[in-house]
């Protein structure tokens, strides 16, 4: 089961998801979002990463992404890595986090951080159909979790660029 979902082709186009370990909530406070988002235009400007959608849902993030430079595999380690220390050290230095020490608790095994589940469930982007699926798929995940009544609401999307409303927090490249 765990290869069908792998990287097999590094620059080719996948819907992947990245789940925080216990599905702990922890994208509620915008200092850690923006971590992640952060992060994301790190990998586009320095590593070749293209983002063509993306949502972030309190314990999880959706993309749909390729890569034109590194290896898209090697891309989501480090990103994953990174994110997980950055995003830990910013709740242990917060004196305004409530969950401190519930969410050190769950993140933390054997004196390491396990802040992201194993794997990132990839899915190759193989025809337009299954692209416009998984766009909508990511769009209406906030509704679907009674965040927003309307997609294009939700600020930490992509929805907003693709329907033209006013401009997303990440740059977003053009489906191939």
């Amino acid at each position: 089961m765990a290869h069908t979902y792998r990287i097999y082709d590094q620059h080719g186009q996948y819907f992947i998801t990245c789940t925080v370990h216990q599905w702990v909530d922890v994208f509620t406070r915008p200092d850690y979002v923006n971590i992640l988002l952060d992060s994301l235009r790190y990998c586009q400007q320095k590593k070749g990463l293209e983002i063509f959608a993306w949502v972030v849902m309190t314990n999880h993030i959706h993309l749909i992404v390729s890569s034109k430079g590194e290896g898209l595999s090697d891309i989501i380690r480090d990103f994953k890595k990174f994110t997980a220390s950055k995003i830990m050290e910013a709740i242990e230095n917060n004196p305004k986090e409530s969950r401190k020490k519930w969410i050190q608790w769950l993140l933390k095994k054997d004196g390491g951080i396990w802040f992201w589940e194993e794997g990132y469930h990839a899915e190759e982007i193989t025809s337009q159909q299954f692209y416009e699926s998984k766009l909508n798929y990511i769009h209406q995940n906030p509704v679907q979790a009674r965040i927003v009544e309307k997609e294009e609401e939700y600020l930490y999307s992509s929805c907003c660029d693709h329907y033209g409303t006013r401009k997303g927090l990440l740059v977003l490249s053009e489906n191939i």
